[in-house]
């Protein structure tokens, strides 16, 4: 079985799912090349492994570069769902201690919210707030836009992954977009969440207005909300 690998943002952390066998070649390879170019801009990666069959002693090693790699760069590399038999490489070889691992993902992400901020979350002392739009256009948007206002910023794209900000970070404000998907849980726990969280919602028309007109209204709708302490109303 070949590796494959489903690779998404959960807020500043990646997540990737693997799927087969980490092995010499193309499998190593891939996986190498792929956190290789992600740790360019994300330092923070989480590999879920429930789904690998197989590792090789070059496999092996190769994680244990990429996880050395990630944390002179001042991130880390943290495992979740491990199968039971990379479970059992991993202590037969003595490398266990070396990873950090989790049960779940939920878990792994907010193990890295959980440490202490680094340089990049204090130069941002202002409340913090998550978006969550399906348009990539729209999130990158919001956090220049945000962030340029003094806020703290956490975006994603789809509910169960907001879901697990929520949790792992505990926003001040949460802003919304129009027609987010989700199962009827994730959609009932995103609006129970929502009842003690400030919210802002996107109109339908959000993504086409002049972005002056947009970025004016939607800061003051954040204002609104917010008193100048940064508690919410």
């Amino acid at each position: 079985m070949r590796l494959s690998l489903d690779i998404r943002e959960v807020g500043e952390v990646t997540v990737i799912r693997c799927s087969g066998r980490i092995v010499a070649g193309p499998e190593a390879e891939s996986l190498r090349n792929n956190i290789t170019r992600l740790t360019e801009d994300r330092r923070d990666i989480v590999l879920h492994l429930g789904e690998v069959v197989f590792v090789d002693s070059s496999g092996l090693g190769m994680l244990v570069r990429l996880l050395t790699s990630a944390r002179r760069a001042n991130g880390d590399l943290k495992l979740c769902n491990v199968a039971l038999d990379v479970h059992r490489i991993l202590k037969l070889t003595n490398l266990l201690t070396l990873f950090d691992t989790h049960e779940s993902e939920e878990d792994a992400v907010s193990a890295f919210y959980q440490r202490k901020p680094d340089l990049r979350a204090v130069q941002c002392e202002g409340p913090a707030v998550l978006c969550v739009d399906e348009s990539a256009d729209v999130l990158v948007y919001l956090r220049e836009l945000l962030r340029s206002a003094g806020y703290r910023v956490l975006t994603n794209s789809n509910l169960p992954d907001a879901l697990i900000l929520i949790r792992a970070t505990c926003p001040s404000l949460i802003i919304v977009g129009p027609s987010l998907r989700g199962s009827a849980a994730s959609r009932w726990a995103f609006e129970s969440t929502c009842t003690t969280t400030p919210l802002v919602e996107l109109g339908d028309e959000f993504s086409s207005l002049h972005a002056g007109d947009a970025a004016s209204e939607l800061l003051e709708k954040i204002r609104v909300r917010l008193d100048p302490s940064g508690t919410a109303k």
